[in-house]
């Protein structure tokens, strides 16, 4: 586990002896996780979201992360925190409901499409055909997906089921796992994301590696990838789009 001495007697005061002061100083510490949280959630939102609204819900995720938290079991905090924070912003925001209905019909209809398409030909279809399908241009299909791009950009971290911890992306990490058979559903879950993972492009593979996995954002992908941000935005909307279509069979 990632904690000096000092920490460890800090969670053993307050798990064991409902030490409050413990408590405040564990919040305390971990401030700059949730700051950190915030700073990767609040990319891509409109301008009327409040950044202390976000980091209000992020300390309420970090505190119930601390409640559910197991601290003898040796497990990483951090990692665990961050999903609680992470999961407790974003259930703020779709609460809020702060995406234009016009954007959420966009964001299906595109879904459907590539759904419909890849279904059809069993790979990966290009902005040709889906054009083609929804009778438009690519400029229209650029513009579009620059649209939807903010309804995209939690997807793999929305919880697999309501008032769950475990996301679509976590169902990733650990390859390793054994699962249980009441846990089946889930292992069929992650073999068809990991299948659709493998059908997108080079391209959208990459940014959706470098942004869930390595922590990048949006920007320094753009810089690793000789982009501009604009097209690597465009690059996650089609992956995620390609992806939850995948799920929804």
């Amino acid at each position: 586990m990632d904690k000096n001495p000092s920490q460890m007697t800090l969670w053993e005061q307050w798990k064991e002896h409902s030490d409050p002061e413990a408590k405040k100083e564990l919040i305390e510490a971990h401030i700059p996780l949730v700051q950190f949280v915030v700073n990767r959630v609040a990319i891509g939102l409109p301008k009327n979201i409040q950044f202390d609204d976000l980091q209000s819900y992020g300390v309420l995720g970090l505190i119930d992360a601390m409640e559910k938290f197991e601290y003898k079991r040796g497990l990483k905090f951090e990692t665990y925190a961050s999903w609680r924070i992470r999961g407790a912003i974003l259930d703020h925001l779709r609460k809020g409901d702060w995406v234009p209905r016009s954007i959420r019909e966009k964001s299906k209809k595109l879904e459907e499409a590539y759904k419909t398409l890849e279904q059809k030909h069993l790979r990966s279809v290009t902005d040709q055909e889906v054009c083609e399908f929804l009778n438009i241009s690519e400029s229209e299909l650029y513009k579009m997906l620059q649209e939807v791009s903010v309804t995209t950009i939690y997807s793999l971290d929305e919880p697999v089921q309501e008032e769950e911890s475990e996301t679509r992306k976590s169902l990733l990490i650990d390859k390793n796992a054994i699962l249980p058979e009441s846990k089946i559903s889930e292992l069929h879950l992650k073999e068809t994301l990991a299948n659709a993972i493998e059908k997108l492009t080079n391209k959208e593979r990459m940014v959706v590696s470098l942004y869930y996995y390595e922590d990048l954002s949006l920007s320094e992908i753009a810089e690793v990838m000789s982009l501009t941000p604009s097209r690597i935005s465009q690059l996650h909307s089609k992956a995620i789009l390609r992806l939850r279509g995948a799920l929804s069979l």
